[in-house]
């Protein structure tokens, strides 16, 4: 009789969600339909809890595939390219801080540790670099870090990294951070929106006026710069090729990372408008058939695209969970959230391996980056989180 209710609780959901995103969707060239509820025999099986099964065991494979023969750091592929790559780390750091937080299981936070030291050891025994958004995101991840263990070895990493990460704002094109130390003239999303999200949880930690300052400030350029102002959809940077255009290229990782930065604003002052900035360009970044096809994020490569709607899923979690959003929205999100990982779960994991490609609705073959296994298990860390807290099934 549970399971029977399940079921029947599970069909009613399926059919809001397929309704919501039809409704909603402007994308074609869609997906096949998939119906959650088909077990291999054709019947009707719940699955509950399994998300977290499965993020389990994408760590776990994770961790032994593509940890680095030192322990130090982890490898650009699955196939034997070691090269190390500074953004993904931040990505993976995020990631075990994820599966701490929801397991609790102390071999989280030493394999947290050791790429934390690891990570120095290999960037020549220092944390900044020439990239002013590889260290938003290693930033941003140790604040995360910070508040699950209390370590105060990843504030203080943090604390080094905002320190430079400032050093990236300035008066070219009107503000923003710039993309690198050796370009300072090229503004871009990813630099500028880490540092909002940056600037406001260190508001919130020290009660320093001068980072919500500094928050509110690049949060007005980035809005007035990068953001359409009528669809939310945010541009990818200016500047780029010194002509002071605009570079309009549409990602995910874009759109989410400036869902983030207005979700920060909004807890640091519980201002609506920047709750309503993040409706605005969430709405959008579930439609928009740019990146999205039938309720699915589209593939977008791998190398550093495999990494970007991994970004999109973890913000617009953030937004379905945040409080002051109202009941409607946290719904709509939560069934795109729910159709993205059912394709992935049901359709878009190579087992025994646990690797996710670059498109969720396929299984990958060949070589898996670790930069598209990241938003994989970004999509199923937050689909666990989501099961376990019953905004989805």
């Amino acid at each position: 009789m549970k399971i029977n209710n399940f079921s029947c609780r599970l069909a009613r959901y399926m059919l809001l969600t397929i309704a919501i995103l039809s409704s909603c969707s402007k994308g074609s060239n869609s997906p096949a339909p998939i119906n959650p509820g088909t077990g291999t025999g054709g019947t009707t099986t719940p699955i509950a809890n399994a998300y977290a099964a499965v993020a389990d065991s994408m760590q776990n494979k994770t961790y032994s595939t593509y940890l680095s023969a030192n322990g130090n750091y982890y490898v650009q592929n699955n196939t034997g390219n070691t090269n190390f790559n500074y953004w993904p780390q931040a990505h993976m750091l995020d990631v075990l801080t994820d599966a701490y937080l929801r397991t609790k299981n102390t071999v989280y936070p030493q394999r947290m540790k050791a790429l934390l030291t690891g990570l120095k050891a290999t960037n020549g025994g220092v944390y900044p670099n020439d990239y002013y958004d590889d260290m938003g995101w290693m930033a941003n991840a140790c604040l995360r870090a910070y508040a699950a263990t209390n370590d105060a070895d990843y504030l203080n990493t943090a604390q080094i990294l905002y320190t430079d990460i400032k050093t990236g704002s300035n008066t070219s094109q009107g503000g923003g951070i710039a993309w690198r130390k050796t370009q300072l003239n090229y503004k871009n999303s990813p630099s500028t929106t880490n540092g909002i999200i940056l600037a406001a949880r260190m508001y919130e930690l020290q009660n320093n006026v001068n980072d919500l300052t500094l928050a509110k400030s690049l949060y007005s350029w980035m809005k007035v710069t990068l953001v359409d102002p009528a669809t939310g959809v945010v541009y990818d940077g200016i500047n780029s090729n010194g002509t002071n255009t605009l570079d309009k290229n549409i990602y995910t990782y874009n759109q989410g990372a400036f869902i983030g930065a207005a979700i920060e604003l909004y807890n640091a002052t519980k201002d609506p408008t920047y709750l309503a900035d993040a409706v605005l360009t969430a709405n959008n970044a579930i439609t928009d058939s740019r990146i999205v096809s039938g309720g699915v994020l589209k593939s977008e490569g791998q190398g550093d695209g495999g990494l970007f709607k991994g970004i999109e899923v973890r913000y617009l979690t953030v937004l379905t969970e945040l409080s002051g959003l109202d009941a409607a929205n946290s719904t709509k999100y939560a069934a795109f959230l729910q159709n993205n990982v059912l394709y992935l779960y049901k359709v878009g994991i190579a087992k025994p391996a646990y690797l996710a490609g670059p498109d969720w609705t396929q299984k990958p073959t060949g070589s898996v980056d670790l930069t598209t296994q990241l938003s994989g298990m970004m999509m199923m860390e937050a689909a666990a989180k989501l099961q376990a807290e019953g905004k989805i099934q």
